[in-house]
């Protein structure tokens, strides 16, 4: 039986136990050495630079296994060294950390205005990142009137047959494209990968001459929505896409569209810019 740890517990002190129990458990798909290099990580939640010699007092591995794991984290820039012989957080590292924030802080900072705009515009509005093949969301606020799909944070939903899917896939850049076509690749059919395939440039051409992607009963049929990406001036990326979507039932899609674009990608950049 596991321990449960306290989220107030010190990072290094909750990984190395947790470290112990995939080893107690006989846990296989468990990468110790992974593990431990992200254990020297941790140990400098509170600390600006360490030694060599407190990094194996604190982290309690071998002095030749500490070595091994410095030289790995400072090859891929999550460790440096400073003039003195320390070892201070890599840029990587700092990266992933500002990344982390920014989002974490973004999604905060949106859910209030995600409310007002919803309520002022009868509108359901949500903001989602793409994980995996997949439209994760993170916010969500639903307009009175009712909709098929009842969407919660933490729902997922297709990148190719959604407007805020394809907002997020035609905003990114081609790196990132990339990396969403091999997801959907390795998690669809030959077939569907081809229909979603071409669909995302299709609706990479509309975004680049409207500035929006659209919907239209493709993910539900009764569901009209348009999309813009976030743009996250902290990351220098774009993070997020946000929707907007009501019963299609009444309206006509380029009506919609004339009405509520100019608004998401205002609401889009108040977000993304991170001031009121």
């Amino acid at each position: 039986m596991t321990t449960p740890l306290s989220n107030t517990t010190p990072l290094l002190d909750r990984m190395q136990s947790l470290i112990s129990q995939s080893k107690e458990l006989n846990d296989r798909q468990f990468v110790t050495a992974l593990g431990r290099g992200l254990v020297i990580l941790a140990a400098f939640e509170h600390h600006e630079r360490l030694t060599h010699q407190q990094l194996c007092q604190m982290t309690k591995l071998p002095k030749a296994t500490i070595t091994r794991l410095i030289h790995t984290l400072i090859t891929l820039g999550f460790l440096r060294t400073n003039e003195y012989g320390q070892y201070q957080l890599g840029s990587n590292a700092v990266r992933l950390s500002a990344t982390a924030w920014s989002r974490h802080d973004m999604v905060a900072y949106a859910e209030p205005l995600l409310r007002q705009f919803a309520s002022e515009n009868e509108v359901s509005v949500n903001l989602a990142t793409e994980v995996e093949g997949e439209m994760r969301y993170h916010a969500c606020c639903r307009s009175p009137a009712r909709l098929s799909v009842n969407l919660q944070v933490g729902s997922a939903v297709p990148v190719a047959r959604t407007a805020i899917g394809r907002a997020f896939y035609a905003a990114s850049s081609r790196a990132r494209q990339a990396v969403i076509i091999n997801n959907l690749k390795e998690s669809l059919s030959n077939e569907a990968f081809t229909h979603a395939k071409s669909a995302l440039t299709c609706a990479a051409e509309h975004y680049e001459q409207y500035g929006y992607t659209v919907s239209d009963g493709e993910f539900s049929t009764d569901i009209l929505a348009v999309a813009v990406g976030v743009y996250d001036v902290a990351t220098g990326q774009y993070a997020y896409s946000l929707n907007a979507s009501v019963p299609s039932a009444n309206w006509e899609a380029d009506d919609y569209a004339a009405i509520i674009v100019p608004k998401l990608q205002a609401l889009a950049e108040r977000i993304g810019g991170g001031d009121a």
